[in-house]
Formats: C-alpha cells, sequence, structure tokens
C-alpha cells in the first residue's frame, strides 16, 4: 500500500516532526510548541549534539509519552524545494520506527519561502523515501516490513498546501511504476509482460501500439530481432503517445532501451552479479514512467514514447559473434561482441522513431555501458548529445531535482574506433578505451541528425545504498529529470 498523504490544521502530538534552522533557531511551529512543552525543546537542544544540520535529527519524549522529532532544516539562506525533499525523505525513515504507523509533520512558515511550496516538496520527499518493493516476502513480521502508513502534514491553509502536493503525487505515481517494473525478477518482467505494463497507461489517456516480431519483421527491425532471436520470449516494440498539446504542437520523443534479462548472449557474462541485469530494462522503465507521470497530470505536450523489449539469452538460434545484420535504417552492422545488445536494440527504436514520428528531439535512456560507471561513479548520468541547447536544458533539469548528469564528447574522431572491415558500423570498439563514448557514436549513426541526446544511466538506475529519496534498490532515476525538462521548456508553448 502506498504511503497516504493529508494535509490538514489541526496537530496531534504524538510523532510530531519539527523543524530547526541550523544556527538553533526555531521556525514558528517548533517556537510555538517550545512555549507549549514548557522550554523542553530548547533545552533538549542544548543537551545534545544536535546543530540542525541538514536533515538531523532529535526525538524528544514529552511528559505524556508523546514524541517530538526535530528535523535540521539547514542553514536559513539555503532553503529550497531540494532541501525540503531531502528533510522529507529523512522523516520518512524517522516516522517509521513509531509503533502505530503514523505521523505527523508540522514544519511552515520558514524564512522567504511559500508555505503550499514547503509543506508540498516535504511531503515529496516522504512519499518518494516510503516506497518498498515487499511483494515476496512471506514470513516475514509486519514490524520487519516498512510500517509507516498515513503522514499528516500540519500547515495553516492545507487546501493550498493539496493543491501544490498533487502534481508532485502524479510525479511520485510515474517514478514508483519505473521502480515497480525495474524490481520484478526477470522470470516475471518478460518482454511481453512490460508491454502489458506500458498498455495499461490506456486507462490514463496514453494510446498505446505494441508491434510483434511479425511486425518487426516486416519493418525490416534486424537489429532488435537479431538481439532476442536466442530466447523463447518475443521480442516487442510498443509505442506510447500522449497527445495533451495543441495538434500543430512538435513531438518529443523519448526511447528506451528495454532488455528485460542480459545474460550477455553467446558472449556469456560472468556468473558473479548476474542477477542484476534483471535490470537492463531500466531506460524502457523510465519512459513508461514519465509517460504515466505526463498523462496523470495532464501535461500540455505532446510526447511519443518508444520501448525496445528484448531478451537476451545464449541458445543455439542465438546470434553469433562475427553476425552481420541489416538494420531498420538499411545500415549494415557487424556483431563483434553479444553483450553490447542494448545498443542494437536502441539503433531500431530510434530509427523508427524519428522516421514515423519526425520529432523536436529524441533522448534516449540505457543502462548501456559500464565504462560510464567507470568514468562518473554512481553520482551522475553520462549525458551525450549532438545540439548544445538541448543539452543544456536536460542538465538544468538534473540539476533542479538532483538527478545529475555530466556531459560527455562526441568527437567525431571517435567514429573511426566503429568502423568495420566487412560492414557500414561494427558494434564495439575496436579500442579498449573510450567504452561509453563509443557506444553514443553508434546509436548517433541511428538518429538521422534530429536533436538527440542519450542518457547512460547505468550508474544510476539502481541503487546499492540508501539515498535521501530511494531505500536501496531502483531509483527510477530519469522520470522527475524528464518531466521536469518537459515542464519547464515545452510545455503550453
Amino acid at each position: 500500500m502506498p504511503l497516504k498523504i493529508t494535509f490538514q490544521k489541526q496537530s496531534p502530538q504524538k510523532n510530531l516532526c519539527l523543524g530547526v534552522y541550523e544556527d538553533g533557531h526555531f521556525p514558528l511551529p517548533t517556537q510555538t510548541w517550545d512555549k507549549t512543552l514548557k522550554g523542553l525543546l530548547s533545552t533538549s537542544l542544548k543537551n545534545s549534539k544536535f546543530k540542525g544540520k541538514l536533515t538531523q535529527t532529535l526525538s524528544v519524549f514529552t511528559p505524556d509519552g508523546g514524541r517530538i522529532i526535530l528535523v535540521g532544516l539547514g542553514k536559513k539562506t539555503e532553503q529550497n524545494e531540494k532541501q525540503w525533499q531531502k528533510i522529507g525523505g529523512s522523516l520518512s525513515s524517522v516516522l517509521d520506527a513509531s509503533t502505530n504507523g503514523e505521523g505527523a509533520v508540522e514544519i511552515h512558515s520558514l524564512e522567504k519561502a511559500d508555505n503550499a511550496q514547503v509543506v508540498a516538496h516535504l511531503a515529496l520527499g516522504t512519499l518518494l523515501r516510503s516506497w518498498r518493493f515487499e511483494t515476496y516476502f512471506t514470513t516475514k513480521k509486519p514490524e520487519e516490513l516498512f510500517s509507516l502508513k498515513k503522514v499528516i502534514f500540519l500547515t495553516p491553509a492545507p487546501d493550498a498546501a493539496e493543491k501544490a502536493f498533487n502534481p508532485l503525487s502524479k510525479i511520485a505515481e510515474g517514478v514508483f511504476l519505473t521502480r515497480t517494473v525495474v524490481t520484478e525478477p526477470a522470470n516475471i518482467m518478460t518482454p511481453a509482460t512490460l508491454a502489458k505494463v506500458a498498455a495499461s497507461l490506456e486507462k490514463d489517456g496514453v494510446k498505446i501500439e505494441i508491434l510483434d516480431e511479425k511486425d518487426l519483421k516486416k519493418l525490416g527491425a534486424n537489429a532488435i530481432l537479431g538481439v532476442g532471436q536466442g530466447s523463447d520470449k518475443e521480442s516487442k516494440l510498443v509505442v506510447m503517445r500522449w497527445e495533451g498539446g495543441k495538434k500543430k504542437d512538435d513531438t518529443l520523443a523519448f526511447v528506451g532501451k528495454g532488455v528485460t534479462f542480459d545474460s550477455g548472449g553467446l558472449s556469456l557474462k560472468p556468473a558473479n552479479s548476474m542477477e542484476d541485469m534483471k535490470y537492463d530494462m531500466a531506460g524502457a522503465g523510465v519512459v513508461i514512467g514519465l509517460m504515466k507521470a505526463l498523462a496523470l497530470r495532464k501535461a500540455k505536450v505532446n510526447v511519443v514514447g518508444v520501448i525496445g523489449l528484448v531478451e537476451n539469452m545464449p541458445s543455439g538460434t542465438a546470434q553469433r559473434p562475427g553476425d552481420v545484420v541489416t538494420s531498420l535504417s538499411g545500415q549494415t552492422i557487424a556483431v563483434m561482441n553479444t553483450d553490447a545488445e542494448g545498443r542494437l536494440v536502441l539503433a531500431d527504436a530510434l530509427w523508427y522513431t524519428q522516421s514515423r514520428f519526425k520529432p523536436k528531439l529524441m533522448v534516449d535512456l540505457a543502462t548501456l555501458t559500464g565504462a560510464i560507471i567507470v568514468g562518473l561513479g554512481f553520482e551522475r548520468a553520462g549525458l551525450f548529445a549532438s545540439d548544445d541547447a538541448l543539452a543544456k536544458k536536460l542538465t538544468a533539469a538534473g540539476e533542479d531535482v538532483s538527478e545529475l548528469l555530466w556531459r560527455m564528447p562526441l568527437d567525431e574522431a571517435y567514429d573511426k574506433d566503429i568502423n568495420s572491415d566487412i560492414a557500414d558500423v561494427q558494434n564495439v570498439s575496436s579500442s579498449r578505451g573510450g567504452g561509453s563514448i563509443t557506444a553514443a557514436k553508434f546509436l548517433q549513426r541511428f538518429t538521422n541528425k534530429v536533436p538527440w541526446a542519450h542518457l547512460d544511466i547505468a550508474g544510476l538506475a539502481w541503487a546499492e545504498k540508501d539515498l535521501p529519496l530511494c531505500a536501496k534498490g531502483a531509483s527510477g532515476f530519469g522520470v522527475r529529470l524528464l518531466d521536469r525538462f518537459v515542464a519547464e521548456n515545452y510545455e503550453g508553448k
């Protein structure tokens, strides 16, 4: 069950969260409670190591058995939506320790900040951090699972806060859908199952088309088909269209890699951590989550989402290293490594998207290379872009929502590394260096000069430890970034 968020005026005393600035000053609600409790909060502050640093917490127990949780707001001069979301995320974990599954937050009247926005973003952070995937637990006791069920946000104007929170909650639903499909095991989340998840967006007003292998063969999408030919699971291409703008408005396109399990094919991966390859469809998962978010909040924009869905398996019918396939674009590809399969899926998906929809721009997302993790670690996703303005807009959107990007080069000099001796292009570099760059250069050959960006999210799709806005596991990285990118630059314009 998702966490229930409500807004109201009246304040319960048990499990109540209040804010404290880093300089030790109290905002108005905390001041009021300190007076009511005859200086208990001030005294507790003086006798502790609590300094009000961002997300730092201190529990104070009241004489009647209640609990006040003081949470650090950070510096007065650094108050913004990103900070409030992080604070909300920290409260999700703290309140989960409450015995009755319910808590309250009264943090508002901050320095030069709009109450409705403060409360809405606190609530968003709490909601995002609360998500857990507990589907397959059967023996754990309730107290061992996430027990927080409801959080009440106290504010002088609950209607205004709820109005501000409503569109944010729709974005969170998109994030949660992404996290869910990325977390599901590969025996459940097959290409057919993931296509059904995409099809479920029809109830939200998204138009859906599912192309099966017969359709793909007719089109000549042999790059996608080649990846999936070793599996008994049928490959698919799914088209999702949200038409919230005017008919004359340009279409924005988002394309996702959806390899529901990547064994490496005949270029078999090492057994160690191969189970992680269930999330090699995270790019497609982000596109599905984005489309849901846009539809739920009725975004005034025309967007198409295209996802290529395959399973990459070794078998007697599997693609071989050295095979040559003719892609949908007509370009021939020498498949030198069957574990460089995502770029083959995207090659046909990108070409199909630009050819059919003539979009204003294309952004693709993929857990594409381990090389990007070597270069950037787990803090930023790699951004490759053919258009400077597009790169700047994506980077700015990422900064706004704390989903950070770092632009990588796309110099023409890298092209020579993917030239083939027997085909138009080969799917891996002839040298060992710059693996994420040459992968992006490969994709660029299938964009037909449409303004394009590639986000390599290999290091961000799955969190190996708890983060401010998500517990360890699927992060949903990219949904909020792209929603902000659309809203700030194209929606209603």
